[in-house]
């Protein structure tokens, strides 16, 4: 048994996204690439809004949530404004281009092709009446909560 001063490395990872914003998005993507990067196993599970990442007509479309969001640090009247959100998401779209990570799509691609697993809620999926062909074709299955837990035992779970 190793004592509390010995580093155990993170053997596996799975990243739960629940959010359909660029800005709820993208640090679970970039969590789970790292992951890959470090020779970590990655899995991504998609649920409610976040299943918006890998629906294929929405995935390269999402937006920065404005309203309500205290990370943008202006009042949610201001945030309101006809055109802020679409100014956000422009702003942080070239901030991200800038430190070249790739949009959405792309990058899916890219985490799914270096071995991570991506799955959308199953529960989720059947709410919104989505089927199989309505999302990316990276997608390596729409499984339940209780499949995400056999596939995440051993590992951390990050929720996003």
């Amino acid at each position: 048994m190793p004592s509390e001063t010995e580093f155990q490395p993170i053997q596996k990872v799975s990243i739960v996204i629940s959010k359909g914003s660029l800005d709820g998005v993208y640090p679970g993507l970039i969590m789970a690439n790292g992951a890959r990067m470090e020779g970590i196993e990655a899995s991504l599970f998609f649920t409610f809004f976040g299943l918006d990442a890998i629906l294929k007509k929405r995935m390269d479309n999402l937006k920065v949530a404005t309203v309500g969001n205290p990370g943008m640090h202006m009042p949610t009247l201001l945030g309101a404004l006809p055109g802020m959100s679409a100014f956000a998401t422009k702003m942080m779209k070239k901030e991200i281009e800038k430190i070249d990570i790739p949009p959405v799509g792309e990058f899916l691609t890219m985490i799914h092709d270096s071995g991570a697993e991506l799955y959308a809620c199953r529960a989720t999926v059947d709410m919104y009446h989505l089927k199989r062909e309505d999302f990316t074709p990276e997608l390596d299955g729409i499984i339940s909560v209780g499949q995400f837990y056999e596939k995440a035992a051993g590992g951390q779970i990050i929720f996003t």
